[in-house]
């Protein structure tokens, strides 16, 4: 569903407002950087922070900051001792985004990392409870594959614009590398019985995916 028409603004009207800071963010994400569209927005970042509360995680991951609004919205679910790690590829986004993160009332439960996420995150030595992928599209298989591995058994991950505007309907060019890769990671999804899953036709697109638990890897009790 995009944010767009009557219905969208009605929901927006029903539902908890953001704060002021992330507003501010919004903003200056429309005016100084590039495809602002890629930023959660209101109604993705009240979901965001809501599934947190409900998961309850100790140790969150999440592959593509941007401008920092999507982990802002995590990190506000987070409950007393948690923390975020999340990872930015483009280090030119660093000057923009760190400042804002660093300002956040929950500063202190963010580690902002830049660098590939297939790389990062396993030399973190950490065992996610949740993860939100919003990184390259042409890598959410190696993305997915790499955050199962790291996560716990009952665990989840959220995983962004998996119905990319449509387009996943389409037959693409074969230089349309990021529908193709869209395409393959929920083909791929969908076949994993390691998982559920069910997606949601919010904005873009929103895949919940709960790995399931076995007897040898039950989720840690912290």
């Amino acid at each position: 569903m995009q944010e767009n028409g009557s219905i969208d603004d009605y929901i927006l009207r029903h539902i908890d407002p953001e704060s002021d800071f992330l507003k501010s963010l919004y903003r200056q994400t429309y005016v100084k950087l590039l495809y602002p569209h890629m930023a959660s927005g209101h109604l993705q970042g009240r979901m965001l922070k809501m599934f947190v509360q409900m998961i309850r995680p100790r140790q969150v991951l999440e592959i593509g900051t941007y401008s920092g609004y999507s982990a802002l919205c995590i990190a506000e679910g987070l409950a007393e001792g948690a923390t975020l790690h999340t990872i930015e590829i483009n280090d030119e986004q660093e000057d923009f985004t760190r400042p804002w993160l660093e300002r956040s009332p929950k500063a202190t439960q963010i580690r902002f990392h830049i660098g590939d996420a297939l790389e990062v995150a396993p030399a973190l030595g950490v065992t996610f409870d949740l993860a939100f992928i919003d990184g390259d599209k042409r890598k959410y298989v190696d993305y997915y594959e790499m955050t199962l591995r790291l996560l716990a058994s009952g665990g989840y991950i959220i995983a962004d614009n998996t119905l990319w505007a449509g387009h996943v309907l389409d037959t693409p060019r074969p230089s349309d590398a990021q529908t193709l890769g869209i395409q393959a990671f929920n083909d791929h999804v969908a076949k994993d019985q390691r998982v559920e899953k069910v997606i949601l036709p919010l904005r873009d697109g929103l895949t919940i995916i709960r790995k399931k638990e076995t007897s040898l890897n039950r989720p840690r009790k912290t």
